[in-house]
């Protein structure tokens, strides 16, 4: 088994899914799982080299970790998935609803196809998902779901309408789905990360970057590890009283004041 971090509640014995696992945050999610002791599912939508090779690295270090394709716009992939995941390990504990699309486009030039596009990957995508895993953890002891959302989906940025209004949903079917499912033991949160900085940002967007950095309290952008951090909390014992719940990882920017 990997060493786990001395400070990760112990995850061993439980297993995770994490979906579009082989990107950015995905990869920094499926790292953290497999710290805190998880068997970890790697899901990704095409990219098999890449998913494998961060299966491997894992495995090399003493993880139980595998990889599942499939596109969480339709069903019977997401039950595919799923299926995967539960033939190789017996079980399924926890699912991180990560996989996503942002795309910019302006509101007046978005097609419905564009609209379509994001609404299909991160809310839809993220329904099938919920659907697929709950019907397994309702055979178990229940389970925790957590949907990556975004501080978008209270604070719109320009060019993302159909992104800000995606993550908004997501939160509201997280809410909703903590409703239904806690009946048989499945608690249904959601993180809401700030800006996270994957490595690439003082290049790709430095603009930003630094007004992120003039203006957020604990001064520096987040990590995928931060993301990872707080749905690992989430899906862990630590956390077996809450569901329905938003967790804002973003340095404490949603305190600043706008004026």
């Amino acid at each position: 088994m990997t060493p786990r971090h001395q400070y990760l509640p112990d995850m061993g014995g439980t297993v995770a899914l994490i979906t579009g696992g082989d990107g950015g945050i995905g990869s920094g999610l499926v790292r953290r799982f497999a710290e805190a002791g998880a068997a970890v599912v790697i899901h990704h939508r095409s990219d098999d080299q890449r998913a494998q090779l961060l299966a491997d690295e894992l495995i090399s270090s003493g993880a139980s970790v595998i990889t599942a394709r499939g596109d969480i716009r339709t069903m019977d992939e997401c039950t595919s998935v799923v299926r995967t995941a539960v033939d190789h390990f017996g079980r399924l504990d926890a699912l991180v609803n990560n996989a996503g699309v942002q795309p910019l486009r302006a509101l007046e030039e978005m097609t419905v196809d564009e609209w379509r596009d994001v609404i299909d990957v991160n809310l839809t995508g993220t329904f099938a998902m919920t659907q697929a895993a709950s019907r397994i953890m309702q055979r178990n002891d229940g389970g925790s779901i957590t949907h990556i959302a975004s501080v978008e989906a209270s604070l719109p940025a320009a060019q993302h309408a159909h992104y800000a209004a995606s993550k908004a949903a997501v939160k509201m079917h997280a809410r909703s789905a903590a409703l239904e499912l806690g009946v048989h033991g499945i608690r249904v949160n959601t993180v809401s990360p700030g800006l996270i900085d994957r490595g690439d940002l003082a290049e790709s967007w430095p603009q930003g970057r630094q007004s992120w950095l003039s203006a957020v309290p604990l001064k520096r952008t987040g990590t995928p590890q931060d993301v990872a951090d707080a749905c690992v909390f989430l899906a862990s014992p630590l956390a077996s009283w809450i569901s329905g719940h938003d967790l804002v990882v973003d340095g404490g920017m949603t305190a600043v004041p706008a004026w």
